[in-house]
């Protein structure tokens, strides 16, 4: 993340970690608008009401769907003075086990359990040893000796982190970025392989278990400026990134040289070659563009075969690399196709992040003054996508971040005054 001083830079670092008592607060206590309002991805109900395509009018009764519905249930203060960057639920539990998520803000990660009455418990918290470290991001994995739950965590020094949630204690560090880092991924088909996505213009990735640093993705025709957000597809076989550099880069994670290296991780001694790990650099990237944005890229995801990208243009958009008639794209192809954009309202800052439920069926992302936009995406025509606007009179600070519970029924959100939202939906 860039520390100029102007209207999108991340706000001032605090020297100093206070702990304050957490302030807790039941969503019914309020005079709140759970629903405030809802719009439409369509221009207007009147030009919805006549579809002129026949795809639109094989889907009419799409339109009969009822709208997503949340209900503000609980909400909590850290610190007024400490942003929080980010919020994760842990989704390596099992279906019956407590619903677990981490917050990450300054130099502390939060764990917490979401109780089924709507309330928020306070689980744990570790605070890095040093004052000057600022967390932008983390990831659950779990050390599959113990199957006991690890989180990665990182931010403004560069170093990852890997806490124990049993110890309470910084178990392993990774230090190889030369800057900040702003967001980490676990590799879905391998869990001890870390992906972070860092200031330096590289991402890297590492094996949690052994302590290697496998992969360094830049270089010549890597991200020309800070890399912002980067995301595994559903089969861990590409990794789509973006940056301050405008582009949004694909990179295949099911070539030869990659999966070697991955494998080669587990069995490399460097004590005895006494060398280190012969870390693989990937120059090149399968795809790549800038004709999707004209401003900063800071969040970016799949969607099945599709992508969805954002920048600081108060919309995401829908695109997929080469025709749409086309399973995938030929090598150097430089040709995307635009699906569609989901427009939303007063989101123009940068590192504001989108999430999608684990069914991929619902988005959401808040803006800058407190609101969050959630889209009902399970519909054959994006064109079709509902919005559900959620506000509390109480939340009116940039949404940072927010998150889906693995099952999609809760939604949290934190934002840059240290507040942390629960919403549930409504049956």
């Amino acid at each position: 993340m860039s520390d100029s001083e102007d209207t999108q830079t991340m706000p001032v670092i605090h020297k100093s970690l206070r702990l304050s008592s957490l302030q807790q607060n039941e969503g019914s206590e309020y005079d709140t608008d759970e629903v405030s309002s809802t719009v439409s991805t369509l221009l207007d109900d009147s030009q919805s009401d006549t579809p002129t395509s026949a795809l639109r009018k094989g889907l009419k009764n799409k339109r009969s769907k009822p709208k997503l519905k949340f209900k503000c249930t609980n909400w909590i203060k850290e610190d007024p003075r400490k942003p929080i960057f980010g919020v994760l639920f842990n989704t390596f539990q099992g279906e019956n086990d407590p619903l677990h998520f981490i917050t990450v803000g300054h130099n502390r990660v939060t764990m917490y359990e979401c109780l089924s009455d709507g309330k928020i418990k306070l689980l744990q918290a570790y605070a890095d040893p040093s004052p000057e470290e600022n967390y932008y991001c983390g990831a659950w994995t779990y050390d599959d000796n113990t199957d006991q739950p690890l989180i990665a965590v990182a931010g403004l020094r560069g170093v990852i982190r890997i806490i124990s949630t049993c110890t309470q204690q910084c178990v392993k560090h990774f230090i190889g970025h030369g800057a900040a880092v702003n967001e980490l991924k676990i590799h879905p088909n391998d869990y001890n392989m870390l992906l972070s996505v860092s200031r330096d213009n590289t991402m890297r990735l590492w094996n949690v278990k052994m302590g290697n640093c496998v992969i360094i993705f830049g270089g010549v025709d890597g991200h020309r400026d800070e890399v912002l957000s980067a995301d595994y597809n559903i089969d861990g076989t590409k990794l789509v990134s973006c940056g301050m550099d405008h582009s949004l880069k694909i990179w295949r994670t099911d070539a030869d040289i990659i999966l070697k290296a991955m494998e080669k991780s587990y069995t490399y001694n460097a004590a005895e070659t006494k060398t280190p790990f012969p870390t693989h650099g990937q120059n090149f990237p399968d795809f790549s563009t800038r004709d999707i944005h004209r401003n900063y890229v800071d969040c970016v995801r799949w969607l099945g075969n599709f992508v969805l990208s954002k920048s600081c243009e108060n919309c995401i958009i829908l695109w997929k690399a080469g025709t749409l008639n086309t399973m995938d794209w030929r090598p150097n192809a430089t040709t995307v196709s635009i699906l569609h954009r989901f427009d939303y309202k007063e989101c123009d800052i940068w590192y504001m992040r989108f999430s999608l439920d684990s069914q991929q069926k619902v988005m959401a992302l808040g803006n800058q003054v407190g609101r969050i936009y959630v889209w009902d995406i399970d519909v054959d025509d994006p064109a079709l996508a509902k919005c559900t606007v959620l506000t509390h009179n109480k939340c009116y600070s940039a949404v940072r971040q927010t998150c889906f519970s693995p099952d999609g029924d809760t939604l949290l959100a934190v934002c840059d005054d240290g507040s942390l939202w629960r919403w549930d939906k409504l049956k």
